[in-house]
């Protein structure tokens, strides 16, 4: 399940697809997951952060950092998710051992650390789950954004018409719930949103298990035409 929707995120990040809030809840993620975003992190080790004079090249830069972070967050998921099901795994052998040398044995090993779980070890998982959302969702908001001709252009006119840097901005974020960007550029005291533009790119957890099916079949959205 945690795998499916992993790799469903970050292949709908990569191409530009939103994931709703709360699409990762039930999600377990294992770390051999991280090797799909290898090439994410290439990116970023040589990408040239000069400043954007364009939205597209503002939004690309920002897609390939939260591409960094997304990595991170995953590797980070997978070694909470190993604590987690090193635990579940024993406890579920302990439920189905029928004789009392077996049963004696695996309840020593859940009276370790090793093979219990408390809610510190819950708290660090769930909080890699957030996160594997939040920087796939950003991720995925970024590559869609600079592939909307539509959002760059608006962008590009109101930095022009209030002689505005476009990459001298000192806040970009995006919400998922109301599909709005809100571009906040201190040093010329303005702030911005532009709201509705991708709106046919939300994926829900459906999608995002079957772009998982995918790219495990064809390794990587960006071969699909249309996205599944």
């Amino acid at each position: 399940m945690s795998i499916s929707l992993g790799i469903g995120a970050t292949g709908y990040a990569e191409v530009g697809g939103v994931i709703e809030d709360g699409s990762m809840n039930d999600g377990y993620i294992s770390t051999a997951m991280l090797s799909a975003y290898l090439d994410a992190v290439d990116q970023v080790m040589q990408h040239d952060y000069a400043t954007a004079t364009t939205a597209e090249q503002l939004f690309i830069q920002e897609h390939v950092a939260a591409m960094n972070n997304l990595a991170l967050a995953v590797d980070t998921l997978g070694d909470a998710t190993s604590v987690l099901m090193t635990a579940t795994s024993v406890a579920q052998v302990a439920s189905e051992a029928d004789t009392a040398p077996e049963q004696v044995a695996l309840q020593e090993m859940l009276a370790t650390d090793e093979y219990s779980i408390d809610n510190a070890e819950v708290a660090t998982y769930n909080t890699a789950v957030e996160n594997v959302e939040t920087y796939a969702q950003q991720a995925g908001a970024f590559m869609a954004a600079a592939n909307t001709d539509s959002l760059t252009a608006s962008i590009d006119s109101y930095a022009a018409q209030n002689s505005i840097v476009i990459g001298n901005y000192s806040a970009l974020t995006y919400t998922q719930s109301m599909d709005e960007f809100v571009i906040t550029w201190d040093d010329y005291g303005n702030a911005t949103g532009w709201n509705g533009y991708l709106t046919d790119e939300m994926k829900d957890a459906d999608d995002i298990y079957g772009a998982a099916t995918y790219i495990m079949q064809h390794g990587s959205l960006a071969n699909s035409d249309p996205q599944p």
